[in-house]
């Protein structure tokens, strides 16, 4: 459009005969020179056009990706949420199940003390009405006045008392533990460890010893006694109880790590045991 006017312009110089060869050749440089401006600026003009196109897609691109991600946080976010509701759920059954057990706990402790007070009450009864016998008996074997008192029949020599057995100090041992006597029981167990100390039962008596602590809460003496057993007596049979109530005793002083690294260990080292089922249920 901008070279008509040029031609038409050409065209009148040669019509009025006052154009020269020269003015021509002028004039057709000069709309060679701007059918080039005008191509570069229609150049350019084009790569801007498809600078701004790329730019679009991009940040079309790039809020789709924005939109995608907003939607998959937003529903990480919810997920969290149900997980949340979820555990607190389960935190209020385990402290409504604590709870019960609790005052389970608390009952049957009640009832045995009831029992036991019962059992010292009877036990005193039965002791009165024994040395009532006792005296009633010794009154009426006691000779009368004029009567020849009878002749006491001759006493057997008493023969030399023999240490008792193995067996039988572990016998009496935990019969006073399953009575609880604990201080018998402590002294018997303690008896076959002293004096048998390569026998079976030894490292059995020194469970038990372990065992009266952890009833009588002293967790911590409780933790040392253990670890006699696993120390002392490494391929015994009760390594995997020991290791169990240590880690339990750990758990009731409020020692957590070093519970759950012995409850570790204990299903590593003894997997198929039922302490190690035990382990992993509480590991739980």
């Amino acid at each position: 459009m901008k070279r008509i006017p040029l031609i038409i312009f050409a065209g009148l110089l040669f019509l009025g005969g006052c154009a020269t060869q020269g003015d021509m050749s002028a004039v057709d440089n000069r709309l060679t020179e701007m059918e080039l401006r005008t191509a570069e600026e229609r150049k350019n003009r084009d790569a801007i056009k498809s600078q701004v196109d790329e730019y679009a897609k991009m940040r079309a691109s790039l809020d789709e990706e924005l939109r995608r991600q907003s939607a998959s946080l937003h529903a990480l976010i919810e997920e969290l949420r149900e997980e949340i509701r979820t555990l607190n759920g389960k935190v209020e059954e385990l402290e409504y199940s604590m709870d019960r057990q609790q005052k389970a706990t608390e009952n049957i402790q009640r009832k045995s003390d009831d029992a036991a007070n019962r059992l010292t009450e009877t036990t005193a009864n039965n002791d009165n009405r024994i040395a009532r016998i006792e005296q009633y008996l010794n009154f009426e074997s006691a000779a009368k006045p004029g009567q020849i008192a009878p002749v006491p029949a001759p006493v057997a020599k008493v023969q030399p008392t023999t240490q008792p057995t193995e067996e039988e100090v572990y016998k009496s041992a935990k019969q006073a533990f399953d009575q609880g006597d604990f201080d018998s029981a402590k002294q018997h167990f303690q008896e076959v460890i002293t004096r048998f100390p390569k026998s079976e039962n030894a490292d059995n008596a020194q469970f038990w010893i372990g065992e009266i602590y952890y009833r009588e809460k002293w967790y911590e003496k409780a933790i040392l006694e253990y670890q006699k057993v696993i120390e002392k007596y490494p391929k015994g049979n009760k390594v995997p109880a020991a290791l169990l109530k240590q880690g339990m005793a750990f758990d009731n002083i409020g020692d957590k790590p070093n519970s759950r690294h012995i409850m570790e260990e204990l299903v590593k080292k003894f997997p198929n045991t039922n302490e190690a089922k035990i382990a992993r249920e509480k590991l739980k």
